[in-house]
């Protein structure tokens, strides 16, 4: 019982609060520039719905930056390590909607569906949680056909970073890095797509997301576009 307390305040206590309190600190010191933002606006400006796509690698630094676009939801499945990130996401203000393709998947969507109707929007880890990295996942094709909603590829990038270990190299800017958020053209998803429609739409998500993320990465190699970008 005692052993069983303690998992509980670790997982639903301690690792949130804790995690979210050096997320804001390390944040606040970030130089971001948002690039191409009109490719998000223009739909939101017209009451839009919207279901933002990136990597799981790059969505550090899009944690507090998203936090400004309540209300937002994201799905995150019923495992575990899903629990702890069920409860960060719930301390941030954001909406966790449990399930995956392998379970709790049909009542999700709804849920998803039904968050919509109501004005959130959606951000989905299309390579998570445990990759393979850069693979875009069926779960972002469903939401946005079953959801009727554009998908917005938005990617980061931090000028100096550490690099982690992990199965996707897990990237977190340095303090004081210059960041780029950027957000690409959206991506509408027809609700009959045919027999090969559905993997050629993953296929498509997946080579917009890499082109952005290489192209932004080249802007530290470039001077000219660092000026251009932060003055």
């Amino acid at each position: 019982m005692i052993k069983k307390r303690f998992r509980h305040f670790l997982y639903y206590y301690l690792f949130p609060y804790t995690g979210l309190f050096f997320v804001r600190l390390l944040s606040a010191t970030y130089r971001i520039k948002i690039v191409d933002p009109d490719n998000e606006q223009n739909i939101l400006k017209a009451g839009g719905r919207v279901v933002y796509a990136s990597w799981h690698q790059r969505f550090f630094p899009g944690i507090t930056f998203f936090s400004k676009r309540k209300p937002i939801a994201i799905m995150i499945s019923q495992s575990r390590d899903g629990e702890i990130a069920a409860r960060a996401v719930t301390v941030m203000g954001w909406r966790a909607v449990r399930g995956s393709s392998s379970r709790g998947g049909g009542q999700a969507l709804e849920t998803i569906k039904n968050l919509i109707g109501q004005g959130y929007k959606i951000g989905h880890i299309v390579d998570g949680p445990q990759g393979p990295f850069g693979t875009v996942k069926p779960g972002l094709i469903r939401i946005a056909q079953y959801a009727d909603s554009p998908i917005v590829p938005v990617i980061t990038s931090g000028q100096n970073r550490w690099v982690f270990n992990s199965w996707d190299r897990f990237m977190v800017p340095k303090p004081f890095s210059r960041v780029i958020i950027r957000f690409g053209f959206p991506i509408h998803v027809p609700r009959d797509m045919g027999s090969d429609g559905f993997e050629k739409m993953q296929t498509r998500v997946a080579q917009v997301l890499k082109h952005l993320y290489e192209d932004t990465d080249a802007v530290w190699r470039d001077g000219e576009r660092i000026k251009e970008i932060f003055g």
